[in-house]
């Protein structure tokens, strides 16, 4: 079946391909859009450029301000806005790669940034960038990031934002235990222990075992392993003997230190259940800072960065990464760039990110007053920009790593949490298949 998979999207991406080249053989362009195969030009600098957003409507407002101040500033570029919902871009991207209509910017997370790139349709960014005023001034490890998520050997996105594992924690009860902040992971499993009392139906922690529970177990293992890598070679790190002891201890939490529910708990359900709960930590990303605020009032809880190792080593998986592409068919690829650039400056990136509620990519901007106030972030920018924060980059880049980790592994993840599978068998089977899309890719790429 996942041999099948493969050699779907593979077929997938070639009759793009083949549609792409077929269309740029026959068609004119003189509608001034473009398809993947047109390499397009610099153009003069000047005149219209059009912008996808590929998160329209929950950030319209914020993109058309941006669009404002940049229009003040060159008053000489037009950009018309094209805003795209986030479950339809990958979809809008492709049929505009093999129908033409390419814009000449636009966002392009790194969830799909392999696929875009593969089919010829992104512009590579390093040089721009060395010669940029943004060079030296964004998060490296959000660049790296994004070249890894492209497939590593070039620059296709420029990162505006990303978000951060975060433990939430509610101090009231830690306060009331006489715990310290679980800064580590060993004061982690102190406090879960601690704070359970079944009688009570109280517990330290609630576990993710529904809906997205790969990510934060690859989050756990690796943080606490010191793996620093996702691959040694060809081969996947995932079933280092490192890594599956540190995901047995973490397992070994569930209906120990955990409601037996989160074996089906999604995020959504995990934060209700925390918030209107007496659940000592959760582990969740930046988004749900607002919930708590409303739920439980600042005074009771804190968001600090996942925990580190006993000395302070701080190993982390990479988050999905937001960011701007330049389209090889771009007829006016220098105005185009000048966006991109404005767009990643001091002050709109700053805005952009205080209206989203993420890390800036920018680093003078995530120094910004915003951030000072909003300690969870703040946190989570200094760790993600830390110089010993290691950041261990998901192969995003694999036609297959969302059915791999998705559809193909949550399921054994219920398993394991149940008893019913090895924390060992898991991880092996998830490093064969790993290998295999490695290959795979390896071969056609």
């Amino acid at each position: 079946m996942k041999t099948s998979i493969r050699r779907n999207r593979r077929v997938a991406v070639a009759v793009a391909l083949g549609s792409v080249l077929a269309l740029t053989a026959t068609a004119c362009g003189d509608d001034g859009s473009g398809s993947a195969g047109d390499k397009g030009n610099e153009g003069s600098g000047k005149g219209e450029i059009t912008f996808w957003d590929n998160n329209g409507g929950v950030r319209t407002d914020i993109w058309k301000q941006i669009i404002s101040d940049f229009e003040k500033k060159y008053p000489d570029i037009k950009v018309d806005y094209v805003g795209i919902p986030a479950a339809s871009a990958q979809s809008k991207y492709d049929t505009a790669i093999q129908g033409g209509g390419l814009p000449d910017v636009g966002g392009v997370g790194t969830a799909m940034l392999a696929e875009v790139a593969v089919q010829g349709a992104l512009e590579p960014l390093d040089s721009r960038l060395a010669k940029s005023s943004l060079n030296g001034r964004l998060s490296q490890n959000l660049v790296q990031s994004s070249k890894a998520a492209g497939g590593g050997d070039q620059l296709y996105q420029i990162p505006t934002s990303s978000n951060n594992g975060t433990l939430w924690y509610r101090t009231d009860l830690f306060d009331k235990a006489g715990l310290d902040a679980p800064t580590t992971w060993d004061k982690f499993y102190t406090a879960a222990d601690k704070l359970t009392n079944k009688g009570k139906n109280q517990f330290g922690f609630t576990i993710r075992g529904g809906e997205g529970s790969i990510a934060p177990a690859l989050d756990a293992a690796y943080s606490q392993s010191g793996i620093t890598s996702f691959w040694n070679g060809d081969k996947t790190t995932v079933n280092d003997p490192k890594n599956v002891a540190a995901l047995e201890k973490y397992v070994a939490l569930y209906k120990k230190d955990t409601p037996s529910a989160d074996v089906n708990n999604d995020f959504t359900k995990m934060v209700a259940q925390w918030d209107s709960g007496t659940i000592g930590m959760l582990s969740h990303n930046l988004g749900s800072y607002q919930d708590h605020l409303k739920a439980l009032g600042a005074d009771k809880f804190r968001g600090l960065p996942n925990p580190t190792q006993a000395d302070g080593t701080r190993v982390q998986i990479s988050n999905p990464v937001d960011g701007l592409s330049l389209f090889k068919s771009s007829k006016n690829k220098a105005a185009a760039w000048k966006f991109v650039e404005f767009a990643l400056s001091h002050e709109e990136n700053s805005k952009f990110n205080q209206s989203a509620g993420q890390i800036p990519a920018n680093t003078d901007a995530a120094k910004d007053a915003w951030i000072q106030k909003a300690e969870p972030t703040k946190l989570a920018a200094e760790a993600l920009n830390g110089a010993g924060t290691k950041i261990v980059q998901l192969p995003y880049y694999l036609p297959d790593w969302n059915t791999i980790s998705k559809a193909d592994n949550e399921p054994n993840f219920q398993k394991v949490l149940l008893g019913k599978m090895t924390a060992k068998d898991f991880l092996n089977t998830l490093a064969d298949q790993l290998n295999k899309a490695q290959a795979d890719w390896k071969q056609n790429h």
